[in-house]
């Protein structure tokens, strides 16, 4: 079990504190018993749609055939490749490839993973014009119909330089999409720090429980009584969900220079199990 006290990467997750999810230890006479509050996209995804994050089977193609197979009829093909290109050297025609077929490709999940691949060779390391041209093709997905691509593209930014595109990320606080609004709180947490209170307050009435639940993970790093009083606040309002209710109790006991030193956040490449896959932004597909 992890320290209770240790920051983590986000709230409360089956896979992060699974002892700690809403249910644990219950046992349910039956499925009338189980409480499902939690936003859950069904779809009609394939088994072999569902593996398009598995890279193992373009493991071996070059950029040139990656580029090739990002022009497929094959959907899996096609998101394949958008995924696989963000580890290659970042040359002229893979930028080209991400930004000019995959971020126009008709199927969201290959836009997404695109713009995943644009912050991936757009980071760390990156020279000036990969990372102009990543950053400004990741803006412009900022507005794109799919709120999943939209708050992919928001980590992007994060990742290639989020103090530069530090007035784009508040604005996107108003997004319409939680994941959008939750990503942006990160990324602002990160420049800020303590500094952001009044936007978590402001985050901790939102109407999503996703949006509240991260404002509460977030106020563990925030030395101030209006911090305290409203986490306090949160983890007694038996109307909130329990997942953010047993994140603000957390909250109020973990010691706040501590998390400040090891939050990571949750747009880090190391939150996803496989390429492509981002704890943050994965669309439940049942």
């Amino acid at each position: 079990m992890r320290d209770p006290e240790e920051a983590t990467d986000g709230p409360t997750d089956p896979r992060v504190h699974p002892e700690q999810s809403p249910g644990f230890g219950e046992e349910p006479e039956g499925l009338e018993d189980i409480e499902v509050s939690r936003d859950v996209t069904l779809g009609e995804a394939t088994p072999r749609e569902l593996q398009a994050t598995d890279l193992g089977p373009v493991a071996d193609h070059s950029t040139v055939d990656l580029i090739e197979d990002l022009t497929s009829d094959d959907i899996v093909e096609r998101r394949r490749a958008a995924l696989a290109l963000g580890e290659k050297r970042p040359t002229e025609g893979v930028l080209d490839a991400l930004i000019e077929i995959g971020l126009a490709d008709d199927d969201s999940d290959v836009r997404q993973f695109a713009v995943e691949s644009l912050g991936n060779v757009g980071g760390d390391g990156a020279t000036e014009n990969t990372r102009e041209r990543s950053g400004e093709a990741a803006q412009r997905a900022l507005t794109d119909d799919d709120p999943w691509v939209r708050a992919e593209a928001t980590v992007a930014l994060d990742r290639i330089d989020r103090t530069a595109y530090e007035q784009h990320l508040e604005a996107l606080l108003e997004d319409d999409h939680h994941a959008v609004r939750r990503n942006a709180a990160i990324s602002l947490f990160k420049i800020h720090g303590a500094a952001l209170l009044e936007t978590l307050l402001d985050l901790s009435y939102d109407d999503s429980e996703r949006v509240r639940e991260w404002a509460a993970h977030l106020l563990a790093g925030v030395d101030d009584e209006r911090a305290e009083g409203r986490l306090e606040e949160i983890a007694a309002t038996e109307d909130e969900p329990k997942v953010v209710r047993s994140t603000a109790a957390r909250s109020l006991n973990i010691d706040v220079g501590k998390f400040r030193r090891q939050f990571t956040g949750g747009l880090e490449n190391d939150s996803a199990d496989l390429p492509g896959e981002s704890r943050l932004n994965r669309q439940p597909d049942l």
